[in-house]
């Protein structure tokens, strides 16, 4: 895992440049702490920054495909999970290798397939190829969207980063806010392309970004299929343990110690006894792969259930990890070092953004950093909710007939901060309209019923947005500790089988996940594999809710927060009683905090 940067200009020498790129690639130093680089030719400038998990030695970037007068310059961050089988098919090529990284199989790939090569790579990933015979700038993310990559104009080319932090520190580019970006952040409908920077782009998830004298071109190389679903239920069952078990034995490698996310329900769970199994068929029967959960000191005595928490956590990790046989740890944080403001500010700078979930962003920013202080690589759970339809919007009459993206009638508005209507920005009509577009794009089955396709949307939005601000959070708050986060149900095969299978499997057992709790039968404790689905877990201390509001208010005795926050709907929040302080108004109060440290730290231009 790692950071890159870099920019093209047809208009001006990059050689005469240094400082910009050396300011651009250390912008990204959390995200590579171990080693950083920089290329510099006629009209690109390249920069790397390096967390080493494989080949320590030989995985050096930016990454020439020979030492004098390059043919292609490489920034690549992620993990190819098939770089052995491709190694060994570009061998029989004719390609020569230097070392045992998935960089150099990255750069020799390209170098047979060109702008194809994403077609043949299996992981997460995000990169850059300058190609000095043919001119041009190829950008490639992943399938699922789980590396970032931005990129934004400039004077004859343009700048991309795994950050904006790196395009603004690029001289011709601002951080500048408009009346489009505070729709595209406080919609809540996680829109991929646009972001909340002015002229600040994302590649799309599945896509790629080709730029040369004559402008720059993009495409989708892989998006959601729906097609005929080949096999019965035991059929389906025993492919998806199969899928399930590949990505994570393929996700196990690593030259530095890895371990596993283990929150106590069945996604981590199952993962992780699948991780265990494999390190004990290559190691030895007594190996054990450390396991973390995460925890506040006073949720045992002061749990209370919302409307995304059921249960407290720690006994069913406690359990699992028994079970399984990890070594197992639970990272107990205080309920008040949440309120830090140094953590807080570090947050928000990792996010780049002011859209995040407050106490649950931070304990997990601080979670990361416990785990960090043992293990370079974690392994997590991400997105079996979305692949296996383990959402409440999935089984909720309520959430399918309602016109609009599911999630708004979990959070609703009530969670999102409310903006001065003096800024007009009509957010209503922006996800009307985005969810007209986001349905458009939801592919079709001849002869399906209505009942089926609209699960299938409800999929696809799951899929294609919700997910995609999971795993930004994830990446962001990880990257920020030095830390690489996989996420083997993000595996491309297992996400088009899932989707293309019908939902009547998906809940054949009348509930959510059943797909996955079948093929987990027997890798986790009856008491885990049967849990209802349980979100992050958000301290509950009146505590915590008393400091958040002397922030809030706080935070609303600056002019621009007053500006951009209608505060007379926020008022209410500060007002009532902290042990009364209902999950979606503190909520409000958290994001009302956190663009407070946005505008101090950014001093964005603001355009409205």
């Amino acid at each position: 895992m790692c950071g890159i940067t870099g920019w093209v200009s047809f208009h001006q020498d990059a050689r005469t440049q240094a400082p910009v790129i050396e300011a651009m690639t250390a912008a990204l130093t959390p995200r590579g702490p171990d080693a950083g680089g920089v290329w510099l030719g006629e009209h690109a400038a390249i920069g790397h920054r390096r967390l080493a998990v494989i080949d320590i030695e030989g995985g050096a970037q930016p990454m020439t495909d020979r030492p004098d007068a390059p043919a292609t310059v490489l920034t690549y961050s992620g993990e190819i999970y098939n770089h052995h089988e491709l190694r060994a098919q570009l061998r029989g090529l004719g390609h020569e290798f230097r070392t045992r990284s998935d960089t150099e199989v990255v750069s020799r790939a390209y170098a047979e397939w060109g702008e194809a090569v994403a077609d043949h790579l299996d992981g997460m990933f995000a990169f850059a190829v300058w190609d000095e015979r043919q001119r041009r700038l190829l950008l490639v993310r992943d399938r699922l969207g789980v590396k970032p990559l931005f990129w934004a104009a400039v004077d004859g080319g343009l700048a991309f980063g795994s950050e904006p932090k790196a395009l603004f520190a690029h001289p011709e580019i601002r951080p500048r806010v408009d009346a489009d970006g505070l729709r595209e952040a406080y919609s809540l409908l996680f829109n991929t392309g646009p972001t909340v920077w002015s002229g600040v782009r994302e590649v799309e998830p599945g896509g790629l970004l080709l730029l040369n004298r004559h402008g720059i071109r993009e495409r989708r190389y892989w998006q959601l299929e729906a097609g005929a679903h080949p096999d019965d239920r035991d059929a389906t069952v025993a492919r998806v343990h199969d899928l399930v078990s590949t990505a994570a034995r393929a996700q196990l490698e690593a030259d530095v110690p890895l371990c596993s996310l283990m929150s106590g329900g069945i996604d981590s769970t199952v993962l992780t006894a699948l991780l265990a199994d494999e390190l004990r068929l290559r190691e030895g029967p007594d190996a054990r792969i450390r396991s973390y959960a995460v925890d506040y000191s006073d949720q045992a005595e002061s749990f209370t259930g919302d409307v995304l928490r059921t249960g407290h956590d720690t006994p069913y990790a406690t359990e699992a990890g028994a079970f399984i046989g990890t070594d197992h740890s639970t990272v107990v944080l205080d309920p008040r070092a949440l309120l830090d403001p140094e953590h807080r500010e570090a947050v928000v700078v990792a996010r780049d953004s002011p859209i995040g979930v407050g106490d649950m962003d931070t304990s997990l920013y601080l979670l990361f950093g416990e785990i960090r202080k043992h293990s370079t690589v974690a392994v997590s759970g991400e997105a079996a909710d979305e692949v296996f339809g383990g959402y409440p919007w999935f089984h909720d009459p309520k959430a399918l007939a309602a016109p609009t993206f599911p999630w708004l009638l979990v959070t609703g508005d009530e969670a999102a901060m409310p903006l001065n209507p003096e800024l007009g920005l009509r957010i209503g009509e922006f996800r009307e309209d985005t969810y007209r577009g986001a349905l458009a794009a939801v592919p079709h089955i001849d002869g399906e019923s209505e009942t089926e396709h609209r699960q299938r949307e409800i999929q696809h939005l799951s899929l294609t947005r919700w997910l995609r601000q999971l795993l930004h959070r994830k990446d962001r708050l990880s990257m920020a500790q030095g830390l690489e986060v996989r996420v083997p149900y993000c595996d491309h095969r297992l996400v088009e089988y899932a989707f293309t299978s019908p939902w009547a499997l998906k809940s054949f057992d009348g509930r959510e996940k059943s797909l996955l709790r079948a093929a987990g039968t027997g890798l986790a404790p009856e008491s885990v594999l049967h849990r209802p689905k349980n979100h992050y877990p958000a301290t509950h201390h009146p505590d915590y809710n008393r400091g958040l509001q002397d922030m809030a208010r706080d935070a609303l005795a600056d002019d621009r927060v007053r500006s951009l926050a209608d505060e007379t709907r926020i008022k209410p929040c500060l007002d009532t009683a902290p042990d009364q302080l209902r999950w979606g108004h503190r909520l409000r109060l958290e994001r009302v905090v956190d663009l407070a440290l946005w505008l101090d730290h950014y001093q964005p231009d603001l355009a409205l």
